[in-house]
């Protein structure tokens, strides 16, 4: 098993944080090594952030040999990383506002009934749109591309269900590129990676840096290789507010420990707090950019309170968690469809959260700390739909209503 050498030496600059278990870490890499040998994926890069030092980070891989600064198509974590901040960024600024109509800075988006769609509608995956159109929508080019998505109807209205969806935040990034007058990767370049120092995150890698990338798959018998996979992000030349970000597992270090922060190089800290704090959607809770608590935060494991971090996965294989409270960040990339895109690596996200949730020695006190939440309180008509109209079975109803 090839392997990178874990670099927590003091001679390094890296040290456990003194409430750290380093014998907990210990079980990361059989872990990992498992979910290889199983076919889970072809390989990985594991970081784990503690209180502003990285105490784990260690490049596993066989058959696609690894190293701790390869490069990852981070696929659905460009939402978080790149459109959210930017988002986030230029509401900051005062170019836009959460409330606002999409419509407003975007006026052909009104058609079929989406004049009501919302930024922070799009950020929450509430605004009602499907998860995906057609690909054949993007055949012809970007710009058509987007007069396709500005003539797309609701399947809900908004604001009523959540349903995570890869065309609000392809909204959401052609709003960045028409209120910055700046195409996405410019802007994300110019305002958050470069002042981060994030010296291999962007997207479209050069072709040095696409030497560094993991393989994703095949398209048209080749190697997908420092190309994004998403195939809508693809035809739309490789950016795109849904996907097409690459970066290392070194950058994503620096971008959380910014976040845990409030590194004011990115955001401020009340703007970092509303980019990254849970608000309730039907079903669970997000963020205005990150998952809270939903069918999608495996990578938080077993141990970490549930409502307290955030964290986004991507579709090649990508995630990570952030636990504010304890000043952790985990950080996993594979590129799990190298294999299939029906392999999975959930299972692993999980344990790998698991087992650094055991390393931190308060979580526990931490949990026991957290009031009993209590059951949301639901409306007369959501118990009897809970309950499946039992108790109404049989029964002839009538409604008396007073419309004055």
């Amino acid at each position: 098993m090839l392997r990178s050498l874990c670099l927590l030496l003091l001679s390094c600059g890296l040290a456990f944080a003194q409430d750290l278990d380093p014998k907990k870490l210990d079980l990361l890499a059989p872990v990992v090594e498992a979910a290889i040998k199983h076919g889970d994926c072809p390989g990985a890069v594991l970081v784990v952030v503690h209180k502003d030092r990285v105490v784990y980070r260690q490049a596993f891989g066989e058959r696609e040999p690894k190293t701790v600064d390869t490069v990852f198509d981070l696929a659905s974590l460009t939402k978080s990383i790149a459109t959210a901040t930017a988002i986030h960024q230029l509401a900051e600024a005062g170019t836009l506002r959460f409330s606002d109509t999409v419509a407003k800075h975007w006026p052909e988006f009104a058609a079929n009934g989406k004049e009501a769609v919302t930024i922070e509608q799009c950020l929450l995956h509430t605004t009602g749109l499907t998860a995906d159109n057609a690909l054949a929508d993007y055949k012809d080019g970007k710009k058509k591309a987007f007069e396709n998505i500005a003539k797309l109807k609701l399947e809900a209205p908004a604001g009523t269900r959540f349903r995570y969806s890869d065309v609000g935040y392809l909204v959401l990034g052609e709003l960045v590129e028409r209120l910055s007058k700046l195409p996405l990767d410019e802007y994300t370049s110019k305002h958050i990676f470069t002042p981060l120092m994030l010296k291999d995150t962007g997207y479209k890698p050069s072709e040095d840096l696409a030497k560094r990338c993991a393989p994703t798959g095949q398209r048209e018998g080749k190697t997908i290789r420092g190309m994004v996979h998403d195939p809508r992000a693809f035809a739309i030349t490789g950016v795109a507010g849904h996907a097409g970000l690459f970066g290392t597992a070194d950058d994503l270090a620096t971008f959380c420990i910014a976040l845990l922060n409030g590194d004011k190089r990115l955001l401020s800290p009340l703007s970092v707090k509303k980019l990254t704090e849970g608000v309730r959607v039907p079903g669970g809770m997000r963020s205005l950019g990150w998952d809270v608590d939903t069918g999608f935060t495996a990578q938080r494991g077993e141990l970490f309170p549930s409502g307290e971090g955030f964290g986004h996965t991507g579709f090649t294989g990508t995630s990570v968690w952030v636990d504010p409270p304890s000043h952790t960040a985990i950080i996993l990339l594979t590129n799990r469809t190298l294999l299939g895109e029906k392999s999975s690596v959930t299972d692993l996200r999980r344990k790998v959260g698991t087992i650094v949730a055991s390393a931190i020695p308060d979580i526990g006190q931490r949990a026991k700390r957290l009031p009993t939440p209590r059951p949301p309180v639901l409306t007369g008509l959501d118990v009897l739909v809970q309950d499946k109209f039992a108790t109404l079975k049989g029964k002839k109803v009538g409604l008396v209503t007073n419309h004055t």
